[in-house]
């Protein structure tokens, strides 16, 4: 029960960016080996300078395989641990990003260096003036369209302004019953495709149902409010920051519907297939990688989907109007139906799954 996977490459434009102040010799690794890189991502300049005191923190599922894959150590920080070089690709949300910049300087020993690499088009001024606004005065240079900066922070750090940022990371209420936290999709707000498709589910789904690219669980609470037939969701996601708000999200839902319902959540590429057999799947499955549109993402859900689901199970999706799912979709069931078009959306039963 397994799909071809399909794993796009990162960005290597700020990731090369960043190793510019090494090989200028404008700075040095530390003499210990040991380098925190948070938001890293795998490439080439990365493997020709990591070391094995090395430790890259990445919580997108893909990227932490692929980060895996080339040997690198991947984790957390332990509590109470320092670095003399934090390296870090900040996210485009400035919130998150914000968050991700007071979050080095914790994990700064004294001396240390805080680095980070923006591209142009994402903000790359504004995550520059943030860090300057928090440590004090930069360093930077600029190379394929990026802007690498860089601190060694004293005295002049902004402590009210590094607890304010580093909240910016907790969850925070966006509806009644509903969490959620920066830097996930749609974040703050149930997004439109998902509302759509809410508004679509049929009340006869029942017994195991799973929810890909679940975010922050907003379709997994509308299924527990919606659908009495369900006793068990499992939610798949890929951004392992989308586990505690959807966790607290399932746990009032839970409680409201009034019934035992075993909820399980998986940090995990739908991609690369699914480990259960269910009764129906639903899902917004993203399209998109930074800003680069990748439909090929859609296709290989639907794929995971359909060898997931059992003989008579059901598959409810949304996806953009002008998304062509409608063939991929008639190759791997017998039964396609557009239930509705609007706002720029579309909702697809399908059923019948075959190989």
């Amino acid at each position: 029960m397994t799909v071809t996977g399909f794993s796009a490459p990162a960005p290597d434009a700020a990731l090369d960016a960043l190793f510019l102040p090494f090989a200028t010799g404008e700075l040095d690794l530390p003499a210990d080996g040991r380098v925190l890189f948070l938001h890293a991502r795998d490439g080439f300049r990365l493997r020709e300078t990591a070391q094995p005191g090395w430790l890259c923190e990445q919580s997108f599922k893909p990227f932490a395989d692929a980060l895996r894959r080339s040997g690198h150590a991947v984790g957390e920080p332990s509590e109470g641990d320092t670095f003399a070089r934090v390296l870090m690709l900040p996210p485009r949300s400035r919130d998150a990003s914000r968050a991700l910049l007071a979050r080095a300087l914790t994990y700064l020993a004294p001396s240390g260096v805080v680095l980070a690499s923006v591209p142009n088009a994402e903000g790359a001024r504004s995550s520059e003036a943030d860090l300057a606004r928090l440590a004090g005065p930069l360093r930077s240079l600029s190379k394929h369209k990026c802007r690498v900066f860089w601190t060694r922070p004293g005295p002049q750090v902004d402590k009210e302004l590094l607890a304010d940022w580093l909240a910016l990371d907790g969850m925070q209420t966006i509806a009644p019953g509903l969490v959620s936290r920066p830097g996930l999709f749609a974040w703050d707000r149930i997004d439109t495709a998902s509302a759509l498709l809410a508004a679509q589910l049929p009340a006869d789904l029942q017994g195991r149902v799973a929810d890909l690219g679940a975010g922050y669980g907003f379709l997994s609470t509308r299924l527990l409010a919606q659908c009495p037939g369900i006793d068990a969701v499992d939610l798949y996601e890929a951004e392992a920051r989308a586990l505690e708000p959807s966790r607290a999200n399932l746990e009032y839902a839970v409680r409201q519907s009034g019934r035992t319902v075993s909820v399980t959540f998986h940090w995990h590429d739908v991609t690369q297939g699914l480990p259960h057999r269910y009764d129906a799947i639903v899902s917004n499955p993203p399209f998109h990688q930074g800003r680069a549109d990748l439909p090929e993402l859609g296709r290989a859900f639907i794929a995971a989907a359909a060898d997931a689901l059992l003989p008579h199970g059901r598959f409810w999706l949304v996806a953009n109007r002008h998304l062509p799912y409608e063939s991929v979709l008639a190759r791997r069931f017998n039964t396609v139906r557009t239930m509705v078009v609007k706002d720029g959306f579309k909702v697809i039963e399908a059923s019948g799954a075959h190989a």
